[in-house]
């Protein structure tokens, strides 16, 4: 399990993120519960956080965080709509954020850290291993109660990731046999041998690609795997040390715990955000056989 060694670690801008600072623990969270400057998102359906959340959450709907009217079902949204948002919600250049999932659905919030990330605010934003049922089963409060609105929005400073996302060119680009880049699948395996399209144009999957079903980065109490054993799993499919690992799914959400999983495992890591979506829509070559 990869642990944030001191919560502070999220502050400092000039220092780059490393995987060590992705997940903070329950008992890490707790002794940073109310302090200033730390904004807490509970990411999940709107009941769940009616009945049951952290003192100070935040609800975080993740459509908040994809454009108007955009082309494809999920996308990033615009730098000015995200800087918008987040300093509605009181997000200053001073902030620490940690996010958590109310439920076993973990990927709505890996794919806010993802935004987050985007948008430049890696080095300050965590996620809570384990998500509130991790909070819950060592017995830490929970209350219905809503935080009082932010009286005072607050000042960001955007600086835009290029090495977060990726197009549908740069996949291309780096179709097999092109070396240093991993193109991971992150969807279930009958999507990804072509047996259903889903609501995907086309069935199939991204020539070369390897899969790693997103549903199999955590335990079985939602804790992520232990680095060691991600780096084995990412291995076992041929990922070799050094390469850039390339996630995608159906619409860019599933693929953000892929993504995650492949960071906290020590990859350089990057999203396909259109995601099957767009590349069964286009005229790029998708596969269906059990082999490439």
């Amino acid at each position: 399990m990869i642990l944030v060694p001191a919560f502070a670690a999220l502050v400092a801008l000039a220092n780059p993120q490393g995987p060590d600072s992705l997940l903070i623990t329950s008992a890490q969270l707790a002794a940073q519960v109310g302090r200033p400057g730390l904004v807490l998102f509970h990411v999940g359906p709107r009941p769940d956080y009616d009945s049951a959340h952290i003192s100070g959450a935040q609800f975080l709907p993740v459509q908040d965080l994809n454009p108007v009217n955009g082309a494809l079902s999920l996308e990033l949204p615009t730098p000015e709509r995200m800087d918008s948002i987040l300093e509605s919600r009181g997000i200053s250049d001073q902030s620490r954020i940690v996010l958590y999932w109310s439920s076993e659905w973990m990927s709505p919030t890996t794919r806010a850290l993802l935004s987050l990330h985007w948008f430049g605010l890696g080095d300050r934003v965590a996620i809570l291993q384990g998500g509130l049922p991790a909070w819950r089963a060592e017995g830490r409060p929970v209350t219905r109660d809503v935080p009082t609105p932010v009286a005072a929005t607050g000042r960001l400073t955007p600086r835009p990731r290029q090495d977060v996302v990726v197009r549908a060119d740069f996949v291309q680009s780096h179709l097999p046999p092109a070396r240093g880049v991993a193109i991971v699948d992150a969807r279930d395996t009958v999507f990804y041998l072509g047996r259903l399209p889903g609501s995907m144009p086309r069935a199939g999957r991204i020539p070369g690609a390897v899969s790693f079903p997103f549903s199999t980065v955590a335990d079985s109490s939602g804790r992520f795997l232990a680095p060691t054993v991600l780096r084995a799993r990412f291995a076992a499919l041929g990922v070799q040390p050094g390469d850039t690992v390339v996630t995608y799914c159906h619409i860019g959400q599933q693929a953000t715990a892929v993504w995650l999983a492949a960071r906290l495992a020590g990859y350089e890591a990057r999203m396909y955000d259109g995601s099957f979506q767009e590349w069964s829509r286009g005229p790029y070559p998708t596969v269906t056989s059990a082999r490439d």
